[in-house]
């Protein structure tokens, strides 16, 4: 499986959504807490392109977006083929 980040807070349900998500699905991921590592914060908007909000995930290093977006890809079954 190809490599996922997924900057993230502890307070933010979507991150929770998200990384449920990835989990069912038995993929391994790396979290990067934003609130634990505020330095982390202005790396994951530069590599967001702008994106502030958490979560921001990335898949093989390619930006997927948040939670409704790794949702979205899963409902339109594109998720598992960008995951192998």
């Amino acid at each position: 499986m190809k490599p996922v980040e997924i900057y993230s807070s502890p307070f933010c349900g979507f991150c929770h959504r998200a990384k449920h998500l990835l989990t069912s699905k038995g993929v391994a991921f790396t979290e990067i807490d934003v609130i634990e590592n505020p330095d982390r914060r202005a790396e994951m908007v530069e590599r967001a392109n702008g994106g502030r909000t958490v979560p921001q995930i990335f898949i093989d290093g390619a930006h997927v977006g948040g939670c409704d977006d790794l949702f979205a890809l899963e409902r339109a079954g594109k998720l598992d083929p960008m995951l192998a």
